[in-house]
């Protein structure tokens, strides 16, 4: 198993994710707050609340994240170019955009590769994740996903946006695996379903480099539960010289 070391490790491998489209804004603080008790690697949240993101997490090493094209990815070229060139201007670390399965379907790989491409040069030198929804393809496309997405210079392949997820754990290690022998050099990122410390710890065990959830302050708080408030106070040991 990925050995995990303590709480502050494993929050560290988690982007904490909340993009509820009608979340409110007292709860959005909420979220926040648990993000930075916790220090995540990130938070991804919708582009709205970035600006609050940035005044809540000013005094933390938590990366902001937000989407382009969420979820669908099925806008033109141009219109996700412009959705990332305001991520940027918002101030945001990390970038996650939804690739266009079209181009996918139809083996358009040039028209794949140039999006990405040049949504990675509007983004600068912000992390770009490209997202794919693997639970939807078939293994050779997964497979020419994350081909493309490496040779566009992308920074993480994502294997979903969390509307069609593998459910399975045997389902995300076979994307992993294909990833891993297609794209050697590119960074992965699983996201869906992952709500307990067994199950990320699985994830992490089968290759992926971080994890995406929306349960990560519970996985974590969990994680110290069973690992680092267990309290034993040892009997007192007396040593006593035998004849």
């Amino acid at each position: 198993m990925y050995n995990i070391k303590n709480s502050k490790e494993l929050a560290s491998l988690i982007n904490y994710t909340n993009l509820n489209n009608m979340i409110s804004e007292s709860e959005m603080r909420e979220f926040l707050e648990k993000a930075k008790e916790l220090n995540f690697h990130s938070v991804v949240i919708s582009p709205t609340y970035i600006p609050l993101a940035k005044e809540i997490l000013s005094d933390s090493a938590i990366k902001i994240g937000s989407v382009v094209g969420f979820p669908l990815g099925f806008e033109d070229t141009e219109s996700k170019i412009a959705e990332t060139k305001e991520l940027v201007k918002k101030g945001v670390d990390e970038i996650e955009v939804v690739i266009n399965l079209s181009y996918l379907k139809d083996e358009r790989y040039d028209l794949l590769e140039n999006e990405i491409r040049q949504i990675k040069e509007a983004a600068g030198d912000k992390i770009l994740k490209v997202v794919i929804e693997s639970k939807a393809l078939e293994d050779y496309q997964k497979a020419n996903a994350a081909k493309v997405a490496e040779k566009s210079g992308a920074d993480f392949i994502k294997n979903s946006t969390g509307f069609v997820s593998p459910n399975h754990i045997f389902e995300n290690v076979n994307d992993i695996n294909i990833i891993q022998k297609y794209a050697p050099k590119i960074k992965i990122e699983i996201y869906g379903g992952i709500d307990e410390y067994k199950f990320a710890n699985q994830i992490l065990t089968g290759g992926a480099d971080s994890i995406g959830s929306n349960n990560g302050y519970e996985i974590v708080k969990r994680y110290k539960e069973l690992r680092e408030n267990t309290q034993v106070k040892p009997k007192p040991i007396t040593l006593t010289k035998k004849d």
